[in-house]
């Protein structure tokens, strides 16, 4: 089934290279590119057919049919037929030949999108009243294939090469969970006889590619774990402890909890590869300073790597002040140090006269050489690429790794996309936080909210106004932040608004924000390029424009921009009420301040591609499942692999060989570097 594609019959050189696109290379890939719907070409009685629903009938032509020509080569062929006692109108697009074939009386049966309303089927074509009523598969395509060809093209693979479709699991795992078998279910996925059969065939699958990317995940686990190449650190428990007493605040339970775990990785022997995640404001900071703390304790190097200058300023000063009275020396370093700063700083990164080093991206560049680097802390990790952090990591001698993130993670992801870490959850706030009071407005409701925000920088408050573009657009109907940023300047003369946006240069940006932070700037009018990490504690007021155009992810990060002072806190979404798409997450926003459910429903209504986008999320691409859909599956699936990587018989019985083939011929368990 390794043969290249073209070694089926009627696939020519043209064809394997369009095919490509679709990464169809070999037979393999063909049996096992699935269709993405099926047409059911069975009858069915008019009364039981749903608005829009595409549907075959069969009825008596009562009319002659009906030919128009539009446009170039276009047409629009109508006839009325009667079905179940109903005059039907089918309309056949671009046919215009069955003018000649359709007459008054005839027994027709046709398919295509039902409109209840006006009792048309649209886009129709001919049924012969031979048809089997099967389903039909659809494949998704690309580049010049068609979709009859595909079909050709798959049942002649069946045909030549069905036999050679080996089964992966173990009879006693096909038995306990009543699977289909391989070959069945990879044929009945493209042939089903009807729905329940085509539920069994993909439930098989579903769990298979589950199975295999888990034993990936928790192999890489393993491998993570229990590499002896990491160093224990110990430390002097008094001095962490007095740290942590003299705090101007108490640790809650949950960031008690989150720092005993991180601690003792860093204790044991092996690498620490760790995500910490937590609400906005729910306390990440102060946990990774007390694992800096005690990485400095032990004789170690701490590296903590932001996303933006401004946060990495913000961090520094953070950290300072938690150490100003301790024999802590802090570092700082991005791309806009200066020359003479940016060497001394080096010179003392690489003699060990900096413990803790704070920075952007510039932390990875050439040059940067630490003296003994124990522990690398990411923020907002899923902003950098794996390649970025394993140049980081291999800077020192051996560091632990701890990603942090502020945006919550559902189960169903953490243990996808982050399936071979361990994961920490602050699930708990800090007391005496004051919930942020969210209001859903309609648009035109802005004068009444620049009223309000002009109250609050009155009372010595700050504010955002949030955008989702910057200028105007043909395509999409939205407030642009120049034009929104002229029409306050106007609406409040006397107050400061500035504005912000993705295109400005970043020494701007950073100017501009810094003048935020520093009250300068009353109001700032800006795109999501806040979205990450700023911390304004004298802000109070947050209006995001066109708010249904943002996910729940986005806008609970955006409403955790403020609320990080002592006051009382606002998020006021102006949205249009008609906007189905918004109506939904506009509610469930004003329902809620928690970000794991916030994270979870914005899951269920997205889907996993767009949660962290797409190019950014490490998800695997499904050809069957859907981890949404499928996490009870997943759950399952990822016991089942970590009792098989940590036995025996995994590795040694020949029951699982072909599991263990699936895996080499990826080449993970060849793999000397885990990522």
């Amino acid at each position: 089934m390794d043969v290249p594609v073209h070694a089926v019959k009627g696939i020519g050189a043209r064809a394997a290279e369009q095919m490509s696109l679709m990464e169809i290379h070999t037979v393999k890939d063909l049996l096992f590119y699935f269709p993405f719907r099926y047409e059911d070409f069975s009858v069915r009685r008019l009364e039981e057919v749903q608005h829009e629903e595409r549907v075959t009938l069969q009825g008596t032509v009562h009319s002659y049919p009906e030919l128009r020509f539009y446009g170039k080569k276009k047409s629009r062929l109508t006839v009325r037929v009667l079905v179940d006692g109903f005059l039907v109108q089918a309309v056949f697009f671009n046919q215009p030949f069955l003018k000649r074939q359709i007459e008054v009386g005839q027994n027709l049966i046709f398919h295509g999108k039902f409109d209840r309303h006006r009792l048309m089927v649209n886009g129709a074509i001919v049924k012969t009243p031979t048809s089997d009523g099967s389903l039909e598969p659809v494949y998704p395509l690309k580049g010049d294939v068609k979709l009859t060809s595909l079909r050709k093209w798959i049942a002649g693979a069946f045909e030549d090469y069905g036999g050679e479709i080996k089964e992966l699991l173990p009879a006693s795992i096909l038995e306990k969970y009543r699977l289909m078998p391989r070959n069945e279910a990879c044929y009945y996925l493209h042939y089903p006889q009807d729905m329940d059969m085509f539920k069994q065939a993909k439930r098989r699958m579903v769990y298979e590619e589950l199975l295999l990317f888990q034993l990936k995940m928790q192999y890489f686990r393993k491998r993570t774990r229990e590499s002896t190449d990491g160093v224990s650190k110990t430390w002097n428990e008094e001095q962490l402890q007095n740290f942590i007493n003299e705090l101007s605040f108490s640790l809650t339970n949950a960031q008690h909890r989150v720092l005993t775990e991180i601690l003792a990785d860093l204790y044991s022997p092996y690498r620490m590869n760790r995500l910490l995640q937590g609400d906005v404001g729910s306390g990440k900071t102060v946990v990774a300073a007390a694992a800096l703390y005690a990485s400095v304790l032990a004789g170690c190097q701490g590296a903590l790597m932001v996303p933006t200058e401004i946060l990495a300023e913000q961090h520094t000063d953070s950290l300072k002040s938690l150490f100003k009275d301790l024999p802590v020396n802090i570092g700082h370093l991005s791309g806009s140090s200066k020359v003479k700063e940016r060497r001394e700083t080096l010179e003392k990164l690489a003699a060990g006269d900096i413990d803790i080093i704070i920075g952007t991206h510039a932390l990875i560049q050439e040059g940067v050489d630490f003296k003994n680097l124990g522990l690398v802390i990411t923020d907002e990790q899923h902003r950098f690429g794996v390649s970025q952090r394993r140049v980081l990591r291999d800077k020192g001698l051996k560091p632990d790794v701890l990603f942090m993130t502020a945006t919550p993670i559902p189960r169903t992801l953490a243990i996808t996309a982050f399936g071979d870490m361990d994961v920490s959850t602050i699930d708990e706030m800090p007391a005496g936080r004051k919930t942020i009071e969210t209001y859903w407005a309609k648009p035109d409701t802005l004068p009444r909210v620049l009223n309000f925000i002009e109250k609050q920088t009155k009372a010595g408050h700050q504010a955002y106004v949030i955008c989702p573009l910057i200028e105007e657009s043909d395509k999409l109907d939205v407030q642009n932040a120049i034009d929104l940023h002229a029409h306050i300047q106007e609406f409040l003369p006397d107050v400061k608004t500035g504005l912000m946006h993705g295109r400005l240069p970043a020494d701007e940006k950073e100017e501009i924000m810094q003048q935020f932070a520093e009250n300068e700037i009353q109001i700032l009018v800006s795109t999501t390029v806040v979205e990450v990490g700023v911390n304004v504690p004298n802000a109070t007021v947050m209006v995001i424009y066109d708010a249904n155009r943002f996910g729940l992810a986005q806008l609970h990060q955006l409403r955790g921009r403020v609320g990080r002072g002592a006051d009382q806190s606002y998020c006021i979404l102006l949205a249009d009420p008609k906007s189905d798409s918004g109506k939904e997450r506009m509610s469930i926003m004003t329902e809620t301040n928690d970000g794991f459910e916030l994270s979870q429903r914005d899951l269920e209504l997205r889907g996993p591609g767009d949660f962290f986008g797409v190019k950014q999320s490490g998800l695997p691409e499904m050809r069957v499942a859907d981890i949404v859909e499928d996490y009870r599956t997943l759950e399952v699936a990822r016991q089942d692999a970590a009792k098989m990587i940590e036995s025996k018989a995994f590795w040694n019985s020949g029951v699982y060989s072909a599991l263990r083939q699936a895996l080499e011929e990826e080449g993970i368990l060849n793999t000397d570097k885990i990522d």
